[in-house]
């Protein structure tokens, strides 16, 4: 009996990588993309993109284990949340009401350490910001709103 359940789930196993979801992959940086509209330099766009950008643009940098499902599914729908709450790469298509709601919302979140997400940090070292980082991050993000 035993080896029956264990041959089922290395089936099942097998079976579940033949459905791929779609991959959040953009061949170029849109005018439209937050850094750009708002002249970031170099540091503040490597801060932003380390810790945003997998989730909140549209062209995610996906890791070795993002080809395994079911791993790849939950990276997916983490993308597609994330994009439905801010998508960066969309910013300047946002009403200035929304620009401005949005830029409370990420100070916010990162203050209170709810962004990045607790669940990202482990294999995204580079996404973990220190207390300069959000400082910075929050900083220039406050020199944004109108």
């Amino acid at each position: 009996m035993l080896k029956k359940i264990i041959i089922a789930l290395v089936i099942l196993l097998v079976g579940i990588q033949f459905y791929r979801p779609a991959k959040n992959i953009s061949e170029e940086t849109p005018t439209t993309d937050f850094l750009v509209v708002n002249n970031a330099d170099e540091s503040m766009a490597t801060l932003i993109k380390n810790a945003c950008y997998d989730c909140h643009s549209n062209n995610t940098n996906y890791p070795w284990y993002s080809e395994v499902a079911p791993f790849s599914w939950w990276i997916a729908d983490h993308v597609k949340h994330g994009k439905e709450e801010l998508n960066f790469s969309e910013w300047s298509t946002f009403t200035e009401k929304k620009k401005n709601h949005k830029l409370k919302e990420i100070i916010e979140e990162v203050e209170k350490r709810k962004m990045p997400l607790e669940s990202y940090l482990p294999m995204h070292p580079e996404a973990n910001l220190t207390d300069d980082q959000i400082k910075q991050l929050t900083d220039w993000v406050r020199t944004l709103q109108q």
